[in-house]
């Protein structure tokens, strides 16, 4: 089974993935062109923008974590 990679390398590939879009737009001779490049950049917009919530909620769990731990060790002691 193959690994995740970081979200750091993730947002990296998506950047690379977006500027290409961005070329693409740049050449694109009619609308029909234009409405696929505006498509895909907003696919690639809403990836870049879950990784981000993703690791937000990451680290809130984190957070909450270790406040459970620290009321854990007050009850204890």
């Amino acid at each position: 089974m193959k690994k995740h990679a970081p979200s750091e390398e993730l947002k990296k590939e998506l950047d690379i993935l977006l500027s290409k879009i961005n070329a693409l737009e740049v050449v694109s001779s009619d609308e029909y062109q234009k409405g696929v490049v505006k498509v895909l950049r907003r696919l690639v917009e809403g990836q870049i923008h879950s990784i981000n919530e993703f690791d937000h909620l990451k680290k809130a769990i984190d957070l909450v974590t270790l406040q459970l731990f620290d009321v854990q060790n007050k009850l204890n002691s």
